[in-house]
């Protein structure tokens, strides 16, 4: 699959490597642990995901801070800054409304971009993922001492192909896995990152809570788990079931966190992620919302919720005359000549629902 890779800038100045491949509905793979979009393909863990989706669905793909081909020396390591870099290179691949595909690590975030951003995301896949990290697990002593000893694994093992500690991580992750799924393990830990920056980026991910976020959800979700998972047990799985209004749950007959491409959980999982892709998305009530840019995207949000020309200008960091070439442009795609007109439509899309749309009037 030909794959086109670019580069964007996060606001902290972080470079930011991300790739769009394929064709078809727009689909947003949120960054996992680790990453590199090249290697990824040859991945035995991660190339049946790429072959699966990237060809079927105009997929953007990126490496996070610190990882693959993105900046590797950077100071701020945190979730915030993962959300930041999620929102960036989604601006800058020019995605307007799409879909998240999301695993393990990257579930937690996908579910705080959908919490923060609910008109953009049309639907959510989550695999193997969590709303609650294991250093929170008080409930579960042992999980925690288990995140605590992965942790230390990382750092004494990492990359070392005949390492016994190492054989021990990969073994958690892929049981099922062969000598050439643990050597490749070791290829993507040597290009993704350093053992440093691997451990640092598991802990955050370790001590996360989304739980409320998750609950603010309002899209179709899909949550599927593999039943006898031992890097992120089934009840995670179970948990998010339970917090994300109209989710559906599918368990998964494996006992790999990253399934195995010739075992049947393989594709079951294919054909459930691509079934549900597949429905038909919430309606727009006829407004081209897939045509707009992100800054007519953000232009008509302010308008449904009742902004002025002066609001918009202060809130967007641009001057009023930009706003109102903004508006001329926006008015143009969504064929209105009133104000009034494209608060109407943009109320009937679902956006603006909290505005002051009796004050624009």
């Amino acid at each position: 699959m030909k794959q086109h890779i670019q580069f964007c800038t996060a606001p902290d100045g972080t470079k930011l490597a991300y790739a769009v491949s394929g064709d078809g509905l727009p689909l947003v793979m949120s960054a996992t642990w680790l990453s590199h979009l090249e290697l990824g393909w040859q991945s035995l863990a991660w190339q049946p995901w790429l072959d699966a989706f990237s060809g079927e669905f105009k997929s953007l793909r990126y490496d996070q801070r610190g990882c693959g081909l993105s900046d590797r020396d950077t100071q701020d390591l945190s979730f915030e800054a993962w959300i930041r870099d999620f929102e960036s290179t989604i601006e800058a691949a020019g995605f307007q409304q799409f879909s998240i595909l999301a695993t393990c690590q990257g579930g937690p975030i996908a579910i705080e971009y959908a919490a923060r951003h609910p008109r953009r995301v049309r639907k959510i896949v989550l695999y193997g993922t969590y709303a609650l990290g294991h250093m929170r697990w008080q409930h579960q002593p042992k999980e925690v001492e288990k995140a605590r000893v992965l942790t230390q694994l990382i750092r004494l093992g990492w990359a070392q192909e005949n390492h016994a500690l190492l054989q021990i991580w990969a073994n958690a992750f892929q049981p099922g896995g062969t000598v050439e799924h643990l050597r490749s393990w070791c290829e993507l830990q040597r290009a993704a990152t350093s053992a440093e920056t691997a451990a640092r980026l598991l802990e955050i991910s370790f001590n996360l809570d989304v739980r409320e976020a998750a609950r603010k959800i309002k899209c179709p979700v899909l949550i599927l788990h593999s039943d006898r998972d031992a890097v992120v047990p089934i009840e995670a799985g179970r948990s998010l079931v339970s917090l994300i209004p109209g989710s559906r749950f599918v368990e998964i007959d494996s006992e790999n966190h990253m399934p195995l491409a010739d075992e049947p959980a393989w594709p079951r999982l294919v054909s459930e992620v691509r079934g549900f892709l597949a429905e038909p998305a919430p309606v727009s009530h006829g407004l081209p919302l897939d045509e707009l840019t992100p800054r007519e995207f953000a232009v008509l949000e302010r308008i449904a919720e009742g902004m002025d020309n002066g609001e918009l200008a202060e809130s967007l960091g641009v001057s009023e005359k930009t706003v109102r070439n903004h508006i001329t442009r926006l008015f143009d795609k969504i064929r209105v000549k009133h104000r009034y007109e494209a608060i109407v439509l943009a109320r009937d899309a679902g956006l603006g629902a909290n505005g002051r749309l009796t004050r624009a009037r």
